[in-house]
Formats: C-alpha cells, sequence, structure tokens
C-alpha cells in the first residue's frame, strides 16, 4: 500500500547533563541536573512524523537496555515491527545541556551500527515504490540503503548528520530530499555560503529539493526554479538537542504527496514544530503534537502569538 513512511534509523539512550557552559578542553565542571531520555535522531524523527501524521514504521537495532526506546515508539504510534533487538549495547549518547539551551553530544553507535546489507534488504521487501524511506547517518550501510530504496522506487529524505565519509559516497541522484544545516551543506558543495550552497546543488541534481535550515535565519527549500523562504519563530529556549528531527518529521510528513505550492505551509509547519521543541526540555519528549503546531500557527496567523 502507498503512502507508507519507513524510518531506518538511530535509536539511543540520552544520558543529559545539565551545565552552566560546555565543558571546554581540560576542564572539568560539575553538572547541576542529570537525566535519561529516549533519543536518537532516527527516533526523534520517527516520532516527529507519526506526531505530523504520518504512518511511520521504524526499522534497526537496539540493545536488550534500550527496550524502553522501542516503548517509547509504540507510544508515539511507530510501528516497530522491523526493529531488531540485538545482544549488544544499545546506542547511546552524552549530551551537554547549557544554560543557554545550546548542547554539545557525544556519540556512541551500539547497535545501530550493527545493521547489515541482508537486513536491509529484508525490510525493504515489505515496501514499494511511493513509499518514502527516511534515513540519517547514524547507522551502518547508508549508502547501501539509499541505492537499494532508489532502485525500488522509493522516495527518500536524507538527512546526512553527523557528517561522515558517507556524504561522498551517496549519490544525490538517488534522493528525493536531502535535509542539511549549514554545517552539512558545506561538507557535501565545499561551499560556506547558503546560496552558493543552492546554487551547487541544483547544478549537480537538478531535480533534487534541498531543505536548508540556518538556524536564526530561518530555512529554505528549493525545488527546482521555486524558492521559498521561511522565517524562524522565536521562542524562549530551553533545549535545542531535537529541533532538527522535529523540523524535518513535520516537514517530510507535510510535504510528501503535496504540490510544489504546498511547500510553503510544510515550512510553517516544520519551523513552528521547531519553535515548540527548543521551548521544552528533551529530545523526543519534545516533540510537539501536530493539533499544537496547528493551534501555535493559528495564534500566530492571528497576532496572538
Amino acid at each position: 500500500m502507498a503512502g507508507k513512511i519507513l524510518n531506518y534509523g538511530s535509536l539511543n539512550i540520552d544520558y543529559v547533563y545539565t551545565l552552566d557552559h560546555i565543558v571546554r578542553e581540560g576542564e572539568t565542571e560539575h553538572s547541576s541536573g542529570y537525566q535519561v531520555f529516549p533519543g536518537g535522531k532516527g527516533l526523534n524523527q520517527s516520532v516527529a512524523l507519526s506526531r505530523a501524521g504520518g504512518r511511520v514504521f521504524h526499522a534497526g537495532r537496539v540493545g536488550k537496555e534500550g527496550l524502553f526506546l522501542k516503548e517509547a515508539l509504540e507510544g508515539s504510534g511507530v510501528d516497530c515491527r522491523f526493529l531488531q533487538v540485538d545482544e549488544g549495547a544499545s546506542g547511546h549518547a552524552v549530551i551537554q545541556r547549557s544554560a543557554a539551551g545550546e548542547n554539545s553530544i557525544i556519540l556512541y553507535p551500539g547497535a545501530n551500527f550493527k545493521t547489515t546489507r541482508a537486513d536491509i534488504d529484508g525490510v525493504l521487501d515489505h515496501f514499494e515504490a511511493g513509499d518514502i524511506l527516511v534515513c540519517q547517518n547514524e547507522t551502518s550501510e547508508v549508502d547501501y540503503l539509499i541505492a537499494a530504496a532508489c532502485r525500488r522506487g522509493l522516495r527518500v529524505a536524507w538527512n546526512p548528520s553527523p557528517v561522515t565519509e558517507v556524504v561522498e559516497s551517496v549519490d544525490l541522484r538517488a534522493l528525493s530530499w536531502l535535509v542539511i544545516n549549514e554545517i552539512e551543506g558545506q561538507a557535501i558543495t565545499g561551499e560556506a555560503d547558503p546560496e552558493a550552497m543552492l546554487r551547487v546543488l541544483r547544478a549537480r541534481c537538478p531535480e533534487l529539493r534541498v531543505v536548508l535550515t540556518l538556524g536564526a535565519a530561518g530555512s529554505v527549500c528549493q525545488d527546482g526554479d521555486l524558492v521559498l523562504r521561511q522565517e524562524r519563530y522565536t521562542v524562549p529556549v530551553r533545549d535545542t538537542t531535537a529541533a532538527g528531527d522535529t523540523f524535518l518529521g513535520y516537514f517530510i510528513q507535510a510535504a510528501a504527496g503535496r504540490d510544489r505550492e504546498a511547500v510553503g505551509r510544510a515550512l510553517k509547519m516544520a519551523s513552528m514544530a521547531a519553535a515548540l521543541a527548543v521551548s521544552r526540555e528533551g529530545a523526543m519528549p519534545s516533540v510537539p503534537a501536530r493539533e499544537e503546531v496547528e493551534a501555535a500557527l493559528a495564534e500566530r496567523e492571528r497576532g496572538t502569538l
């Protein structure tokens, strides 16, 4: 059945330490708070896709101590029939969160990097042309996954984060959407200026839809000769950890299957969802429900937000 979204992505246990500032090299800093959250870019994006209204399936691997991550996904309406339980450790992240809401993250891949090509082929057998694959760079065999999905006619949305050597081996022509920030854009294009990034990507792949997030400068979507820009919605910042994942999930769900003119609405939805996320603590727990996003946009349009 068409219309399914497969997120082949990471699941991490997030160990979050609250600090006055991000620890510098050689420095020891006392933490004023410690929390454990479900996280990982894959998990966060699946939750965002589902809360935005998508029919989402999550595939990947998790260790036994991370089974609560599976429960968290299922609690958000994500189908986990393709999630495998590994004998080894789950992926995890050590996150420093400053008083200003900024973060610094150390990743241990764990079970996320035990995905094999046979795993990928077995999962893709359950999907068909027109379905959507979402993936990141926190699992193994990403380049194979993208190529295999493209051969089967799936529409692929890739968020090349964190930047690894995989960015050099993925054929951008296999993608429907490339969702990047400025760091990822520079790694792929060699350009530091956002406008230059977009020009390079359009020259390389004229059919590729590029979504570029620019922090305080908002976001931009380039779809052929259509370029749409969206301001950032300003809110008090508490935690930026899942902002990009929330943006991606809402954008892909809102833009999939729509005409080009609907991309503007998708950017608004994604930007507001990300704004609500950064105003809350935690990664997955901060992702808002669609009703919250729509209500906040309505308030914004009325001038009451």
